[in-house]
């Protein structure tokens, strides 16, 4: 009874979570978000950055390619799954953003330079922003500085140079209801720069310097910062900004700046609070930098303490008309001045420690954002942003609803499939997966996922192993009920088995997620963190929901009957019962000749990598109307250019667009002049120009992906070796690279596209081999102690028997809605689907065929199980070799049912029988 009212409560509280995803899934109730699409799905912002060398300087490709993985980085730390980051020409950097709530802050933080420099504040302002006694006498208007010192400007060659002139600036305010747009002219604002050079400001403006306009520069050996009001300003500013001269020696060792970014270190740079709560940055400094941080600082102490000692103070406290500060200097803005306490005797040597503080931070968001542009480095160039628009997504959203359609059509066949295997257990696992689907999308929606392609990837992976869960539970009660257990001894006994198999396989799939999510980026961390998200429910459902339910059923009379839920008759068929580890060499050798295949094709003709590795060109056009994107992409296809990606810019609501741009792998130049001119005969368009891209898929992305799967087979070893042995774990590792070996060989001998998809897809495998091959290897570990007397071949054989049923099931449920993507998918979609098809059957392929023989091959080498295969001739078999462990127990063995072997469950629960009808005979012997 106690046990009903746990499963009651226990179905009370996933009913409430189920009710709240409803909530949030259901459109018009108070709770409803909408989900946030990729880049792929829904398009986004399209930033185009262009880098502004200083005097001195070149732009360089490797450079370029620096400051391009410091800008994935940075988007990758705002949050921003599926950017895309590309090198457009030689000096330009194309940043596509999707699910950004605040564009504007995410332009800025992205485009910052993130040039970080200390000043000695008073000692390194320059005239005339400070007066003869030190104290600082900033501008209001940097028009009226330099308009002070243009006299000086001249004297040597400029450090930087503005465009001033009128900007007009609109207010919108609402009085009684009804909206009123102010209009306000200001004078001799900025319009442009700084810019280094006075080409480049008039390059900037279209090539000629506008009419009623100033250029004004800024003196050699200086630099203009802004900030808020410090000293005693020369006239009030109307929006608390002002504007100072800084000596600039960046070339001396001495400064000023004193120190700059360089001498920061990077991994001790954090947001937080401040004693008050007041949002700041913390800093840690080089090993130099705190030296230089500490003489800096005591200069500052011995300045303010000799100044205040000339004016006569003797109060014991801090005087701001005498303390010296540090200036905190970012982008040419002030953000921080802190000061320095003279009367602090124990700063008499200075700060200690190498540690500093920036505060005064406008908010908690400043303080973050401004610590991820110091965490992820200076950019080599200042960026000057060129263009801002909203551009479609990369797939369309004829894909996002292939996608969708494809997805629900595999759950439905996945629904039917289950309940035709598993009878009303099946229909139980459905209404397991349904809750699984309401609460993953709840989850997706309240961490505020954004679902990409290779996300659908990890979406498909965990719907198997949703499903594989239940599939093992399932089957074990299937044993037991075969084994002559009621269905409710069955349902605990087959819950108690299953869940430490489920338990190994789960957490083995969370260490490859976690880790994969912890250090790669971009559309590598969607896919670990949707497999995550997913195998963590799916864990829940199973152990729980579905747990739940059974134990609530199996109360009832008409549930306790084998044939309800397809457990008559014989587990495994007699076809099934194959000597796997006696055709070893057969598997070896068919994997070798795949894998071989695959070599010999990687050397001849490589991989087809795609745009997202090699780069391209982008061809932008406009269309004399609008067009839906699926227009422009069919006419790609009929061009051969399936592969290109298609996006319109500045779409209309309806998704049309006039302005489109399309990236594809390099032509010739007759092949490209053909697609211009079927551009033009076709749709109108009207070429604007074509410009080289590089790969969105960064190097160092791919990178990170491999260090990721590295470290992530390093924990699942140290695991499995614990939980099983360390000669287990090495299979589980050489199935899984097994399994890449030959995805990637048959992608080199059908010669399709590599893409992001390809690598999520990869992955994808990654995670399913090791999930299947762990499986089996938890049985292998079950049977051996049931099975003392046989070899080691006899007791894989016997465990692969018992799951080549779960295995079959759970592969043709993880295929079956991969198939629908293949069969309903686009041109996308299919080779997407086409690179799962192919790895998913690879890992079912060597979970039996090539970890389980492996693993054979190693334990027979041990003494006890080297001994065990001696004691059976070398041809008697399987069959032979378990009937001598039958022979060999307490019981006589019950030898074969209908031709088929027992399991050692089903052996052991007939001597268990045996062993009761001895126990309830009178005691002595009848003769």
């Amino acid at each position: 009874m106690r046990e009903r009212r746990n499963y009651l409560l226990l179905m009370g509280l996933i009913l409430a979570a189920v009710i709240g995803a409803g909530f949030l899934a259901i459109p018009g109730s108070p709770a409803y978000k909408k989900p946030t699409l990729g880049l792929d799905l829904q398009g986004g912002l399209e930033i185009i950055l262009k880098a502004v060398p200083q005097p001195g300087q070149t732009i360089t490709p490797q450079q370029m390619q620096t400051a391009q993985q410091i800008m994935v980085n940075r988007v990758d730390k705002l949050g921003v799954a599926s950017p895309n980051v590309a090198l457009q020409g030689s000096d330009e950097i194309v940043i596509q953003l999707a699910g950004v709530h605040d564009l504007a802050e995410a332009a800025k933080v992205v485009g910052s330079t993130g040039q970080l420099q200390f000043f000695d504040f008073e000692k390194d302002l320059a005239d005339p922003t400070v007066n003869a006694n030190g104290v600082p006498t900033p501008y209001p208007r940097l028009y009226t500085l330099l308009k002070a010192v243009e006299k000086d400007t001249k004297k040597g060659k400029p450090q930087a140079y503005y465009l001033f002139g009128a900007k007009t600036h609109y207010t919108t305010t609402t009085v009684n209801g009804k909206k009123k747009v102010a209009k306000t002219v200001k004078k001799n604002a900025v319009l442009a720069g700084p810019f280094p050079k006075r080409s480049q400001l008039i390059a900037d403006v279209g090539g000629k310097q506008p009419p009623d306009t100033t250029i004004l520069g800024v003196p050699a050996n200086t630099e203009a910062v802004s900030g808020p009001a410090a000293g005693a300003p020369v006239k009030s500013s109307a929006n608390g900004v002002y504007w100072y001269l800084f000596k600039y020696y960046p070339d001396k060792p001495d400064g000023p700046p004193e120190l700059t970014g360089s001498d920061l270190n990077e991994g001790n740079i954090q947001a937080g609070f401040d004693n008050f709560g007041q949002p700041q940055v913390q800093l840690g400094f080089t090993d130099h930098g705190a030296k230089e941080f500490q003489a800096i600082t005591k200069a500052e102490w011995e300045r303010g303490k000799f100044v205040s000692g000339l004016a006569g103070d003797t109060s014991g406290t801090v005087n701001q008309a005498y303390a010296q500060h540090n200036a905190i200097v970012l982008d040419n803005k002030l953000q921080s001045t802190p000061y320095i306490d003279y009367t602090d005797e124990s700063l008499r040597d200075g700060i200690v420690g190498g540690q500093a503080v920036i505060n005064h931070m406008q908010s908690t968001t400043a303080s973050k954002n401004l610590a991820l542009v110091l965490q992820s480095g200076s950019l080599p160039y200042s960026f000057h942003r060129l263009a801002e628009s909203e551009v479609t997504a990369t797939l369309g959203k004829s894909s996002l609803h292939e996608a969708i359609l494809a997805a629900i059509a595999g759950l439905v066949i996945v629904a039917l499939f289950l309940l035709a295997l598993y009878r009303f257990l099946g229909l139980v696992a459905v209404i397991g997966l349904a809750i699984y689907g309401l609460l993953y999308y709840a989850a997706i929606l309240i961490f505020n996922v954004t679902l990409t392609l290779p996300g659908f990837a990890g979406l498909i992976l965990t719907i198997g192993v949703a499903a594989d869960a239940n599939v093992v539970v399932f089957e074990r009660i299937k044993e037991e009920v075969r084994a002559g257990k009621s269905v409710r001894s069955a349902i605990s006994a087959g819950y108690g088995k299953g869940f430490h198999t489920i338990l190994d396989a789960n957490v083995v799939t969370v260490i490859t997620a976690m880790v994969i999510f912890l250090i790669a980026v971009a559309d590598v961390k969607g896919f670990a963190l949707m497999l995550l998200i997913g195998t963590m429910i799916s864990l829940l459902t199973a152990v729980a929901a579905t747990r739940a339910l059974l134990g609530l059923l199996s109360g009832f009379r008409w549930f306790d009957n084998p044939r309800f839920m397809g457990a008559h008759g014989q587990q495994t068929a007699k076809w099934m019962q194959i000597d796997f580890m006696k055709r070893r060499n057969t598997w070896f050798a068919l994997s070798g000749a795949i894998i071989a295949a695959g070599v010999v094709a990687l050397g001849v003709s490589g991989l087809n990598l795609g745009i997202d590795f090699t780069g391209g060109t982008q061809i932008t056009f406009t269309t004399p109307k609008a067009y839906p994107q699926s227009t422009i992409s069919e006419l790609m296809a009929k061009q051969g250019r399936a592969d290109a990606y298609v996006q319109g810019k500045k779409p209309l609501p309806n998704g049309d667009a006039r302005q489109w741009q399309i990236r594809f792998r390099d032509l010739d130049q007759k092949k490209q002049a053909a697609l211009q001119s079927s551009l033009e005969n076709q749709v109108g368009a009207h070429i604007l120009g074509a410009k080289s891209v590089s790969g969105t898929f960064g190097h160092q992305i791919a990178i990170d992906a491999i260090y990721g799967i590295i470290v992530s087979l390093l924990l699942i070893t140290i695991y499995i070796t614990i939980r099983f042995d360390l000669k287990f774990a090495i299979p589980v590792i050489l199935a899984m690279l097994h399994d890449i070996a030959i995805t990637v060989g048959v992608y080199a001998l059908v010669g399709k596209e590599v893409s992001v998809a390809t690598v999520a897809a990869v992955l994808t495998v990654l995670g399913y081999s090791i999930y299947d091959t762990i499986i089996i290897f938890d049985r292998i570990r079950e049977n051996t102690p049931l099975m003392r007397r046989s070899p080691f071949a006899t007791i894989v054989n016997v465990s692969l028997w018992e799951t080549v049923r779960r295995s079959l099931a759970t592969t043709l449920i993880t295929l079956l809605p991969i198939i629908c993507l293949e069969v309903l998918g686009g041109a996308t979609l299919k080779d997407f689907a086409f690179a799962l098809i192919v790895g998913v059957t690879s890992g079912a392929y060597s979970s039996f065929f090539f970890a389980a023989p492996i693993l054979t091959i190693w334990k027979e080498r041990e003494p006890e199980y080297a001994r065990r295969r001696e004691t059976v001739t070398a041809d008697a078999g399987t069959a032979a070799l378990l009937e001598s462990e039958e022979a060999l127990a307490a019981e006589p063995t019950p030898g074969l049912v209908d031709g088929i072997l027992p399991t050692p469950a089903e052996a052991q629960a007939r001597r268990d029988k045996r062993s009761q009808r001895r126990r309830s005979r009178p005691h002595g012997r009848t003769r």
